[in-house]
């Protein structure tokens, strides 16, 4: 069964290219324009799994040209939507860019399926749809919060796009997964996040000031109402994230599932503060990290991590991975990155 993957060569795209491969189940097609990530991510994921991907280096907001690739694939069964833009802090400072780009890109991908009759569609989300909550941990039932960024308040318009599309085309299937904070790489070292120059998620920075290509990184708020003062999040391993999307498409396809739009979080039950991570990092490797404590950030929340219930009874999902395969794995990858550069 052939599924196109968008975002594909992107840090969670990837590894779930990998992931739908190892399982044997799946026929991949990638599509990502590669402007925040890299087109040789195929060469590595074809080292990893001895397959050599399909990919189509096109912008999705391009309609016409995002339209073709489905004249060409015409077995395609269902789609996964990675692509997006998604720091929380760019998006604080240009909210345009990515109301465009993140809504425009899955209106196309709504409408290719309803104009090539392709029934299943796995959505990416993300926790910070739920803002900022009193109760923890949350669950799919927690009422979305007010945004705190645009980023945010992106994939709330997105759920309720696929839901309302959901309403009035029987027919098909969504699937909306809630990340909570992806870490980590593939357990061979040879994928990870591709992060820029400045590097916005945590464990990027973390690996990048250990091996020295950063001198210096700062805790972003020191004062929350939290265990030590420093914002908490809910960490999973990259690679149950992607698993969790093969287990998703497996759901639909199966009829396992109750409507025609279903939610569910992905994160570990638990959460682990900045400064806990920098610690873990610290024992993990042997190697001392330069940091500062910083100002607040905009766009952040103080805590959050996820009630994954739901996920573990319906689709059969839960992590494999704990805090040092996060941490190993990340830094497998990054003393990749330096001896390759």
């Amino acid at each position: 069964m052939k599924v196109l993957i968008t975002g594909g060569t992107g840090y969670i795209g990837s590894h779930t290219i990998i992931e739908m491969i190892e399982t044997g189940k799946f026929t991949p097609v990638c599509i990502d324009s590669c402007e925040r990530s890299t087109p040789e991510t195929i060469d590595r994921i074809e080292k990893i799994t001895g397959i050599r991907v399909p990919f189509y280096q096109q912008n999705i907001c391009d309609k016409d040209g995002f339209f073709q690739i489905f004249e060409e694939h015409k077995d395609i069964i269902g789609i996964i939507h990675f692509a997006a833009y998604k720091s929380v802090p760019e998006s604080v400072e240009k909210p345009l860019e990515y109301y465009r780009n993140n809504l425009q890109s899955l209106e196309n991908v709504l409408e290719v399926c309803l104009k090539y009759n392709i029934p299943n569609l796995i959505f990416s989300s993300s926790c910070s749809i739920y803002g900022e909550v009193a109760n923890l941990p949350v669950n799919e039932d927690t009422p979305m919060g007010a945004p705190f960024c645009p980023y945010a308040h992106t994939k709330q318009i997105g759920e309720e796009m696929i839901r309302f599309f959901a309403h009035v085309h029987p027919q098909f299937n969504a699937v909306i997964l809630r990340y909570f904070n992806p870490v980590g790489a593939h357990s061979s070292g040879l994928n990870g996040e591709l992060s820029p120059d400045k590097p916005n998620n945590l464990m990027p920075i973390i690996t990048q000031v250990g091996i020295g290509k950063m001198k210096q990184m700062a805790v972003f708020g020191t004062d929350y109402n939290t265990r030590d003062g420093s914002c908490i999040r809910d960490y999973v391993h990259v690679s149950d994230i992607a698993d969790a999307h093969i287990k998703a498409l497996e759901f639909i396809l199966e009829k396992r599932n109750a409507t025609n739009c279903e939610v569910f979080n992905l994160g570990s039950g638990s959460g682990v503060s900045v400064l806990e991570m920098i610690h873990a990092f610290e024992e993990i490797t042997g190697i001392k990290l330069n940091y500062i404590l910083g100002e607040r950030r905009a766009g952040d929340i103080p805590a959050i991590y996820s009630d994954s219930v739901r996920a573990e009874q319906l689709l059969h999902w839960h992590c494999k991975y704990g805090l040092k395969d996060m941490v190993e794995s990340a830094w497998k990858w990054e003393k990749m990155l330096s001896i390759s550069q």
